[in-house]
C-alpha cells in the first residue's frame, strides 16, 4: 500500500475529520494515479474521496481500542507540515 498513508487507529486524540479526509485523498490519488482529477471529473473524484472518508470513519469507530499508539505521527500533526500548509 502507499507509504504516505499513516495509521489513524489509536491516535490520541482520535483522528480528526481533516486527517481522515487527507488519508482518503491520498488513497484515491494512489489508486487512480492522478494527483489532480482531469477537467470534467472533479465531481466524481471528490465524491470518491468523500465516500472513502466516510467508510474509514465508520471503520475506525467500530474497531477495538489499540494497546499502543501507531508508530508514526500523521503528517497533519507534524509542526513542519502545519507550517508549510499555513503559508
Amino acid at each position: 500500500m502507499c507509504r504516505n498513508i499513516t495509521e489513524l487507529r489509536g491516535l490520541e486524540p482520535p483522528a480528526t475529520d481533516e486527517e481522515v479526509t487527507a488519508a482518503a485523498r491520498q488513497y484515491i490519488r494512489k489508486v487512480t494515479g492522478l494527483r489532480q482529477p482531469p477537467p470534467g471529473t472533479v465531481a466524481q473524484y471528490e465524491a470518491a474521496v468523500t465516500e472513502v472518508a466516510e467508510v474509514t470513519r465508520r471503520l475506525l469507530e467500530s474497531l477495538p481500542a489499540r494497546r499502543q499508539p501507531p508508530p508514526t505521527i500523521p503528517p497533519l500533526r507534524r509542526p513542519e507540515v502545519r507550517a508549510r500548509l499555513a503559508r
